[in-house]
């Protein structure tokens, strides 16, 4: 594989990482309501699903989800609910955070941060229809599978490391007392935003 043909690949992917969306809202919650920690394992284990299904399209098994739609039906709607019910959850959290939690308690756990980041991924098979789309321009038949797997680990890299920097940047000594500051409003938009994510999902 060319270098160039590898920077489309990555500027692809960085594209579609940055752009706004669930996986960022996610993000988001986990920071301000747990810590620096889970807002980074959230980032994760995000990229973790995201990688899961570039590494499945680059082994051939993306085709899977075309050649059984229903099992693409049955993640589209098992993601809009888990969409819905996170988004529910941020309307219900108030404005409590942990740096202004008396007890010194986390409001979300580190094992919930990951299941969010993780499941958030993995139940939108649109991001493995994505990949098939974009490997299939630059996967020929017969390619080695070195070139395959550097694909598959590019795409898992530059999500991870997207939203690890973005878990970083919002947990900053400069940017955290702000969003406290607005933990409530940011709860509220957060979760209206899930909700009509939600249902964007499964009205289109």
């Amino acid at each position: 594989m060319s270098f160039a043909a590898w920077l489309s690949v990555a500027s692809i992917c960085l594209l579609g990482a940055v752009s706004p969306g669930p996986s960022l809202a996610v993000v988001l919650r986990h920071t301000l309501q747990g810590s620096r920690r889970n807002g980074m394992l959230t980032g994760l284990a995000h990229g973790a699903g995201v990688g899961l299904y570039a590494f499945l399209v680059a082994l051939g098994l993306g085709g899977l989800l075309e050649q059984l739609p229903w099992l693409y039906e049955v993640l589209i709607y098992a993601g809009a609910a888990y969409l819905a019910w996170m988004g529910w959850k941020a309307l219900k959290a108030g404005s409590g955070s942990q740096l202004d939690n008396p007890s010194g308690l986390p409001a979300a756990s580190a094992v919930s941060a990951m299941r969010d980041g993780f499941l958030v991924a993995f139940l939108n098979p649109k991001i493995a229809i994505f990949f098939v789309a974009l490997f299939a321009q630059f996967i020929q038949p017969g390619q080695a599978l070195e070139a395959k797997l550097i694909l598959a680990t590019t795409a898992w890299l530059i999500d991870t490391g997207w939203y690890l920097l973005v878990a970083y940047g919002l947990s900053h000594s400069l940017v955290l007392p702000w969003l406290q500051k607005h933990t409530a409003w940011i709860n509220r938009i957060t979760g209206v935003l899930l909700l009509l994510l939600a249902l964007r999902v499964v009205t289109l």
